[in-house]
């Protein structure tokens, strides 16, 4: 758009009485913006009010000026939307300060500005306002910090601060009024006093508040007087506002309040004259609503939209991959164009208005305010940007319709007729079930105690049990959905995630059903259900960098024990996740098990990290020494299980003789067990959020009766000159996970060259077979279905690999897929042995949630497997695993002239 400072002044002559006016009476200012000065306009207007007789005056003055110099750099071209809501909401921040100053000064002269707080709400608060907001503030003060008379009690004082700040921001004089002041959003306005005692609002907003007063709290910013001891305040409500956990019975009350916004507009629905740009069908107040929808449900697990700028916000949400971002353009855009045309509407008479005029003659006036030939082409334009908006908006009510609303079809609590509606569903007994449900509502349960309790469960008992019935495994869903009650000290929420989103029901009944290791988990933790809203749960994990600034990342990660709450919270959710894809058959197994590494990994690295940082604090740094973890096993290997272990071993760069500088130094090889030993807790032991990982050591140097940490020399030595075949056979399956680069490659060349060592043929066969046999002797298979133990199984396609590798020095690779396509390329390995490996890896992985004892799993589980190996059906899988094994045999026989016997 060009910039035409002439027309501007013209049209705002022409079409806007208010702006005229504003014009004749400041000459000087029509001056700079007749000439195209706009920042000097801008600065002169903010000093209009400086020979004003009192603060009354001068912010009255200020005000016209300013609402003159930016409506007509606005008309021009040259003030953007935010330049002109940025400077209107600047000034108001301003206005509040001088206000709260000056009833403070008129009591308690030479007083500071502090222990009385505006909080900015809405548009004020977002920095959005309009040509003729009202303002919202929220009043707050500090009994024991705002001045006062001696003999002024502190809430009298308060008071009058707050009368007097009304009076000078809203009273009419005849330099007319700075903004009308609503107070009407502090804590029960309809009996509380005008500003509110600091720890009253806290004790609200932490027990009784409503949900659209979290609304209302995403936009909220200390904006005047004591803004310190604000910014404190909105710091202590941050966990109201944002919720770590969804909270359904906020966004119950969410689904009814967008159907409420439509309900109680009853002005025209489509663009004409009467039309309501802030509250019809696809107006403005639909798009600041969308976003702030999405912000209450997503905002507790994603900081990066915290933002209270709407346009903003919706970037936020599309960049964090919550909403489609071309909706979040098209929005953003409707968005930016209808608050335009509001300030056209407002620019006429400075009247409060969001209605097109219903007078044809006044509407083609604001049209040519805007730069439009009439009214006509205006409302054309609209009725395309609402039509848009609208629809998408549509969606979201479609969405949360009914969310909350008790089910008109709810089942019986108990008696003969639960018994009967128990039969129906198909239940095998339903005299029993319904005694057991019976027992349930009765006490039995902590988590059916409260009423509230009971009333959110009525609400859901019958699609439940519907999903129940339907589940795999009817007694074994049935058992572990009250074992999970049983667990649960407060079940409300998660009765309410499942009355708002039904589908779940009957994804938790296959998870109770089919997944023991699953279940267990949700009975810990209720909440691992709440990312599954969202589609992107079934998205795989990204890499090990994006993953750790996930774990490293957010408010409650601020601190060391927060940060490890933090990090098995978010852990448990991807491993979950992770699960649910397996059970789903959404994900190959492998793919997951890779997906499994990757989170350890980046669990491994921020652990690592801060624990290092901790530790630092006391006792400083080895110079030239820093720690390294290389990761062993499955993990070295990078795919785990569920089940997995960590396989660690830590090693220290450096001279083991050296001390470190901190105010408690320690002894370089102390040092660094002690360290260890911290990062292994930091790994391992269980906090208020749980256990994360169990961690094992005995892959070091000289095992168990080892130290936890040695130097990096002592490695390489201990590798040369002591350690033993199996130790070659491990290593071999082994990554550096931790540390930097100069010291990982440093430790990958020790890798290498130990590898690459000379060996005897025979011995190595000799050690190979020795030690398998001893393992098989001490460590057989668990049961019928353990195809790592078993022999044919995983644990003899690693010996087979590890054996080719040292002995040819081949395929030096950590990974067993990666390593036996090369043997394969190199004509070491036949080509079924990469698929052998495939079936029984797909198997481990998902049997570790499905059939975790390695016993035959019921029907439905079996079902599930033969999925996610990638068979037809049950009698294909176990067909597939034969054969595997036995390709595992005729390579164990043409290796080492060996007979595998197969049970």
């Amino acid at each position: 758009m060009d910039v035409n400072w002439t027309e501007a002044v013209e049209r705002a002559r022409a079409h806007a009485p208010f702006l005229a006016h504003g014009l004749a009476k400041l000459p000087a200012l029509e001056a700079l913006l007749a000439a195209g000065q706009g920042e000097a306009a801008l600065a002169w207007a903010k000093a209009a009010g400086a020979d004003a007789p009192d603060v009354a005056s001068a912010l009255r003055r200020e005000k016209l000026a300013l609402a003159v110099a930016l409506a007509v750099g606005d008309l021009a071209g040259a003030f953007p939307l935010l330049q002109v809501t940025g400077e209107l909401s600047a000034f108001a921040d301003r206005a509040l300060n001088t206000a709260i100053a000056e009833a403070i000064h008129r009591r308690v002269p030479d007083a500071p500005n502090q222990g009385f707080i505006a909080l900015a709400l809405g548009k004020h608060g977002a920095q959005e306002l309009n040509y003729s907001s009202d303002i919202d503030p929220i009043l707050l003060y500090d009994p024991a910090r705002l001045p006062r008379r001696e003999r002024d009690e502190p809430g009298e004082a308060a008071q009058r601060v707050a009368r007097t700040l009304m009076e000078l921001m809203s009273h009419q004089t005849e330099d007319g009024y700075v903004f009308r002041v609503d107070l009407r959003l502090r804590p029960a306005s309809e009996v509380s006093p005008l500003a509110i005692p600091v720890e009253a609002a806290l004790s609200h907003y932490e027990s009784s508040a409503l949900a659209w007063e979290r609304a209302a709290f995403i936009r909220a910013r200390a904006c005047a007087g004591d803004v310190a001891a604000g910014e404190q305040f909105l710091s202590w409500i941050r966990p109201f506002v944002w919720r770590k956990s969804l909270d359904f019975g906020a966004i119950a009350e969410i689904g009814r309040l967008t159907q409420r916004i439509r309900a109680n507009h009853s002005g025209p629905t489509r663009p004409g004259p009467g039309f309501n740009l802030k509250q019809g069908r696809g107006g403005i107040r639909e798009v600041e609503f969308f976003a702030q929808t999405h912000q209450l449900i997503h905002g507790g697990r994603y900081p990066a939209i915290r933002l209270r700028g709407t346009r903003a916000s919706l970037d936020a949400l599309a960049g964090c991959g919550l909403i489609d971002p071309a909706d979040a353009r098209l929005l953003g855009d409707s968005y930016d164009r209808l608050r335009v045309i509001e300030h056209r509407l407002q620019m006429v008479a400075d009247q409060q208005t969001h209605s097109l005029p219903d007078d044809p003659a006044a509407l083609d006036n604001v049209a040519r305010l805007d730069g439009l030939p009439d009214g006509a082409a205006l409302v054309a334009e609209l009725d395309a940007i609402t039509e848009a908006v609208g629809q998408r908006y549509d969606r979201l009510i479609a969405q949360h319709a009914g969310e909350g609303d008790t089910l008109v079809a709810v089942a019986p609590r108990g008696g003969e007729a639960l018994e009967a509606e128990l039969a129906r569903l198909g239940f095998a007994d339903p005299a029993e079930l319904s005694q057991r449900i019976t027992g349930w509502r009765d006490g039995k349960l902590r988590a059916l105690r409260s009423e509230a309790a009971r009333a959110a469960y009525d609400a859901i008992q019958l699609p439940l049990l519907t999903a129940l019935a339907k589940a795999p495994e009817q007694d074994r869903a049935v058992g572990r959905w009250e074992q999970l009650l049983a667990n649960l000290p407060s079940a409300v929420n998660l009765f309410r995630l499942l009355e708002a989103r039904p589908a779940l029901l009957e994804l938790l009944a296959r998870i109770l059903s089919l997944a023991p290791p699953l279940a267990d988990a949700l009975a810990r933790r209720a909440d691992l259900l709440d990312p599954l809203i969202d589609a992107t749960a079934f998205d795989l994990p990204g890499s090990v960098v994006d993953l750790s600034a996930e774990f490293a990342a957010g408010e409650d990660a601020a601190d060391y024990q927060q940060l490890l709450d933090h990090v098995r919270r978010k852990v448990g959710e991807r491993r979950f996740a992770l699960g649910v894809q397996l059970i789903e058959g959404v994900g190959d197994p492998m793919a997951v098990g890779q997906g499994l590494s990757r989170v350890a990994e980046a669990a491994l690295d921020v652990l690592a990290r801060a624990a290092i940082a901790e530790f630092e604090r006391i006792h400083g740094k080895v110079p030239g020494g820093e720690l390294v973890v290389m990761g062993y096993g499955r993990l070295g290997g990078g795919a785990l299980t569920h089940a997995s272990d960590l396989d660690l071993v830590f090693l220290f760069t450096g001279d083991h003789a050296a001390e470190s500088d901190g105010a408690r130094p320690l002894g370089a090889t102390l040092y660094f067990n002690r360290l260890a030993q911290r990062v292994i807790a930091a790994l391992s032991v269980p906090t208020a959020e749980g256990a994360l990982y169990e961690v094992d050591t005995r892959l070091r140097p000289s095992g168990a009766q080892g130290p936890i940490a040695v130097s990096l020399d002592s490695f390489d030595r201990y590798q040369r000159e002591a350690a033993w075949t199996w130790e070659h056979m491990a290593l071999a399956r082994s990554r550096v996970l931790f540390g930097s680069a100069p010291a990982r490659a440093e430790l990958e060349r020790i890798v290498r060259e130990v590898l690459l060592l000379p060996r005897d043929p025979v011995k190595l066969r000799t050690d190979v077979l020795g030690m398998r046999a001893t393992m098989a002797e001490h460590k057989p298979a668990k049961g019928p279905l353990d195809v790592k133990l078993a022999r044919g199984g995983l644990v003899d396609v690693e010996f087979l690999t590890h054996y080719l590798q040292l002995g040819t020095h081949v395929a030096l690779v950590p990974a067993i897929p990666a390593a036996l396509a090369e043997l394969g390329a190199a004509g070491l390995m036949s080509d079924e042995m990469l698929t052998a490996h495939a079936t029984l890896g797909r198997f481990l992985i998902a049997a570790r949630l499905l059939a975790p004892d390695a016993e035959l799993p019921p029907p439905a589980a079996r079902a599930v497997l033969a999925k996610a190996c990638q068979c037809r059906d049950w009698e294909h899988l176990l067909a597939a695993l034969g054969e595997s094994r036995a390709a595992v045999a005729r390579a164990w026989a043409a290796n080492f002239e060996e007979t595998l016997e197969l049970d």
